[in-house]
């Protein structure tokens, strides 16, 4: 009896446990799908605010939660974003848009698609404001397509021109007795430079103030066009610092009024023909992408049997296996290639590319899978911020490759990086000692002086991999092997220049990469785009991975706040090249921030 009770209180318990779980999982799941917010509702005199106080994100795969038929997936992209602008241009109820902050937008090229998008916003005839206490200068690129740019009393607005910094290691590495063994191809692959000098080589001075150059001509173009101003006074104000204060920026015409922020609200009041502030609703561009994104979704649902285009994104570092948060497996990306080619609704893909490369295996396994595909099914690439090194290697065999005129791409090189604490384990008093059977077992101890065997192995594995690396290009590009290697050794270009060395095709963006391909395919007004990857997953793993995920943000978020901002950043900087599996890297050559 006591043994059956036993048995009867554990059922019940386990039960009550399994209940708690669901109730848990329902509860979570609802408040991913909810955020916490209420239905947004749009009201005649609405205006809509560009302050991008979150991040923007490239792309968010769905994740498909099984047995519960539910997906989640942000929907703060700059997709949406785009989708939500050009429907705010026809929605009654939105009068205008005022622009603040850019904080949260990842990249030039992202920067330069709402730019174009809010130009295009203003072909509706309504109204484009531009509030901020002080702009910095990518603010100012913003803020610059607006009809009226006010800035606070005690206000700035910079405009300096663009610069670049790069941290060196080799005497940390001396005095420290850590240091990195490097192995490369290519004058301008510099990302192992810092571990190998201590100040800034000329090709590496040369690449970077050429790439700093072209991103300053796109940055003249668009806000001399914008605000009507000649290049040589915008040129000139970065010479002379003329947005140091709000009466230097307004005398030399880069705002147009002078306000505090009750004057501007004023002003708002008048463009919307409102009496009081009260009268009008801001909308939040996150809140409101939410909302276009709903209608979007359920307007494509009555078309789900038209024909399709599947766009599929690869945004990340190149890993091999599966894509994990902000990571691009090679795993995922094949089957979504795959999926796509066996869906015969869909006529045509796109490679979404914004990636700085990583793996040279898993970059030459996707390679093949697109030339694979395109055996069935047409593929395009379509580059974002930045398509360097694996992340060009897996677009260079489509069939048109877009760019925009600030992506950062090319760097078409590679190299190996493996870490060595010989020096330091000396000065600790540490000793490795090592047994093989053969001469070569042990190829690689951390302890010990790289062997000049090992060293030879890795050498001649970068040199047959830049040799294929040149070859794929020139196949796909349609060039010979020298004049892909004239311009590979590891350099960059902007989209720009890479249009004019051949790299790609047209400068364009995401947008104007989905239209090119209906065209050309020749779809119907009414296909639909769809998304790709699409990650399934069990409820437990993806409660797991979100807690993990939250608790690792809120870490990096301290230790963020508590090292300043450029110290952390420098880390992750330092820390990248050595996070890709594998010894081989087809990557990006700098991690550059350019301010």
């Amino acid at each position: 009896m006591k043994n059956f009770l036993k048995t009867v209180l554990a059922v019940i318990i386990g039960l009550f446990a399994s209940l708690c779980l669901m109730l848990l999982t329902f509860i979570v799941i609802a408040s991913v799908s909810s955020q916490g917010e209420g239905e947004l509702e749009v009201k005649p005199n609405s205006v809509l605010e560009l302050h991008f106080k979150e991040p923007v994100y490239e792309f968010s795969e769905a994740i498909r939660i099984k047995d519960f038929n539910f997906e989640v997936a942000k929907d703060n992209t700059l997709p949406a974003i785009l989708r939500a602008i050009k429907y705010a241009k026809t929605d009654d109820n939105i009068k205008g848009i005022v622009i603040s902050s850019v904080e949260g937008v990842q990249g030039k090229a992202h920067l330069a698609n709402i730019h174009k998008a809010v130009a295009d916003f203003k072909t509706s005839g309504k109204f484009v404001y531009a509030f901020s206490e002080s702009a910095s200068q990518y603010d100012y690129f913003l803020q610059s397509v607006a009809d009226s740019i006010f800035v606070g009393t005690l206000g700035s607005v910079e405009v300096k021109g663009l610069s670049a910094e790069v941290l060196y290691l080799k005497d940390f590495e001396d005095k420290t007795g850590v240091k990195m063994e490097v192995f490369r191809h290519g004058k301008y692959k510099s990302a192992v430079e810092p571990f190998l000098e201590n100040k800034m080589s000329e090709a590496n001075r040369e690449q970077i103030g050429t790439y700093l150059q072209s991103l300053w001509e796109s940055y003249l173009s668009e806000v001399t066009q914008s605000r009507n101003l000649s290049r040589e006074s915008l040129n000139k104000a970065a010479d002379s610092l003329w947005g140091r204060t709000a009466e230097q920026a307004l005398k030399h015409h880069l705002v147009d009024r002078i306000a505090f922020r009750d004057e501007f609200e004023n002003s708002l009041c008048k463009a919307t023909g409102s009496k009081e502030w009260k009268d009008i609703r801001l909308i939040p561009i996150e809140r409101y992408t939410k909302e276009v994104t709903e209608k979007h979704q359920k307007e494509a649902l009555k078309r789900i049997k038209n024909d399709k285009i599947a766009v599929i994104f690869c945004d990340g570092e190149i890993i091999d296996g599966k894509s994990q948060k902000g990571r691009v497996g090679n795993e995922t990306i094949i089957a979504s290639l795959r999926s796509a080619k066996e869906d015969k609704s869909i006529k045509a893909i796109i490679l979404r590319v914004n990636s700085p490369g990583g793996s040279g295996l898993a970059s030459e396994l996707i390679h093949r899978e697109i030339e694979l595909t395109q055996k069935v099914k047409p593929v395009y690439t379509s580059m974002g911020n930045v398509a360097a090194s694996g992340g060009y290697y897996i677009a260079c065999n489509s069939k048109r490759i877009f760019a925009d005129k600030e992506t950062l791409t090319g760097s078409i090189g590679v190299f190996g990086l493996i870490p060595n604490i010989k020096a330091l384990a000396d000065k600790w008093g540490i000793n490795g000692e090592q047994v093989q059977t053969h001469p070569n077992a042990l190829t690689y101890s951390f302890f010990e002086e790289t062997s000049e065997k090992t060293k030879e192995v890795i050498s001649e594995g970068i040199e047959l991999f830049y040799q294929k690396f040149v070859q794929r290009v020139a196949d796909g590009r349609k060039l010979t092997w020298n004049q892909v290697d004239s311009l590979a050794q590891g350099r960059v270009w902007t989209g720009v220049d890479a249009l004019k060395n051949g790299l790609i095709d047209q400068i364009g963006d995401l947008n104007n990469t989905i239209e090119y391909v209906a065209g050309e395919n020749k779809l119907p007004k009414d296909y639909i785009v769809l998304s790709y990857p699409i990650i399934e997953m069990e409820v437990e793993d993806y409660l797991k991975a979100r807690w993990n995920s939250s608790t690792k943000a809120e870490l990096q978020a301290l230790l963020r706040e508590e090292i300043g901002k450029e110290t952390y950043d420098q880390l992750q900087r330092i820390k990248a090249p050595m996070r890709v599996q594998g010894s081989l890297q087809a990557r990006i050559p700098f991690n550059l921030e350019v301010k």
